[in-house]
């Protein structure tokens, strides 16, 4: 079966996206990025149970050593990051070794981090396995984990050999975990591209029942678009990677607020991207029926909408920790219509202050 190749040109180097269905049977999918020294595999509880075996296959059948990690936010921790770090160096691995992530984003921003650490950076490839990580964050070389203080605020970048991507796993994939990977779906839309946009407004339902055709060009159009912008802006130094976060900033202190765990990151993402529509409308740079449009397909995917009974105060205390913030100003990614978006620290505190409270300005 044909294998879209999406090239990631960053200027560290170019490193290619496959995306097509079974690529985890096919025998020597891994041989052009993964050597004979040294492999390790960073996977998770649930996914260990389903690919390992399948991962063991792909490497001529020979023992994969691998350690496995807790499942979710859990794993993104300093202790599980040391835990790699301390098996590769009992392995005896050098600089000529390859990491391997296999999982959904928590696994692979954490292998990824320590692939970026482990003496100075050695090869690692991402073979991402929920919908979230497909279309996301295996893409872009962006690796972290979580501190007490807030998301993904120790890490590195460090771009990956290659990303396989086999939209056949997603079938394994949990209705909840395949809505949440829908939410970053909706974004690039929403950031780049009104006509996918559109797209995903006709085909909803399709993706929701697991399309094979539907969920690989949903993952292909991601990647396109997640590709072009890291390629002018790798190390987010310009602000262009920025718009990738659209809705995270709201999204990172939702999940901050009410403890990692009770919300998916997608969900999250959702519910933000929603909340800076409706800054955005108060500001004059979105109009009202384009925010109603973005509110009504995140609800068609089944995707929250709002920050529930968070306390407001404690949403803005963790958005003030955020990144993209300077100069002690929360800066966000706010909508100029759907299909554009742009970093920006102008806007009206009140108004965030009422966003924050669940009402619309």
């Amino acid at each position: 079966m044909e294998v879209d190749r999406i090239e990631v040109q960053a200027a560290s180097g170019t490193y290619p996206v496959l995306v097509g269905q079974g690529l985890l049977a096919r025998p020597g999918i891994l041989d052009e990025w993964v050597g004979n020294e040294g492999v390790l595999a960073v996977t998770s509880r649930t996914v260990a149970d389903l690919y390992l075996d399948r991962l063991t296959a792909l490497a001529g059948g020979d023992p994969c050593e691998s350690l496995v990690l807790p499942d979710g936010e859990e794993a993104k921790d300093i202790r599980h990051w040391q835990r790699i770090l301390h098996r590769m160096t009992r392995l005896g691995l050098d600089r000529g070794c390859t990491l391997i992530s296999l999982g959904g984003g928590c696994v692979g921003d954490v292998a990824g981090f320590a692939a970026a650490c482990y003496h100075r950076g050695v090869d690692y490839v991402q073979i991402p396995t929920t919908l979230l990580a497909q279309v996301d964050s295996s893409v872009g070389g962006k690796t972290a984990i979580n501190t007490q203080w807030g998301k993904n605020l120790v890490g590195a970048f460090h771009q990956p050999r290659a990303v396989i991507c086999d939209t056949d796993v997603l079938d394994t994939l949990p209705d909840r975990e395949l809505k949440a990977g829908l939410a970053e779906v909706v974004k690039y839309g929403a950031i780049a591209d009104g006509e996918f946009l559109g797209w995903l407004e006709d085909n909803a339902g399709a993706l929701l029942a697991r399309d094979p055709a539907c969920l690989r060009h949903a993952v292909r159009r991601s990647v396109e678009i997640k590709a072009a912008i890291v390629g002018e802006d790798e190390h987010d130094r310009s602000g262009r990677r920025a718009v990738l976060n659209f809705g995270h900033s709201f999204g990172h202190a939702i999940e901050h607020t009410a403890g990692y765990g009770r919300w998916l990151h997608g969900e999250a993402v959702a519910a933000g991207m929603c909340m800076a529509a409706r800054l955005a409308v108060a500001e004059g740079k979105l109009q009202r029926r384009e925010q109603r449009r973005l509110e009504a397909l995140l609800a068609l995917l089944g995707l929250p909408v709002n920050a529930g009974d968070l306390d407001a105060g404690d949403l803005k205390k963790a958005m003030l920790g955020d990144k993209k913030n300077a100069g002690g100003r929360i800066r966000l990614i706010l909508p100029r219509g759907l299909g554009d978006a742009h970093l920006t620290g102008d806007f009206s505190m009140d108004a965030l202050d009422i966003v924050l409270s669940g009402r619309s300005p």
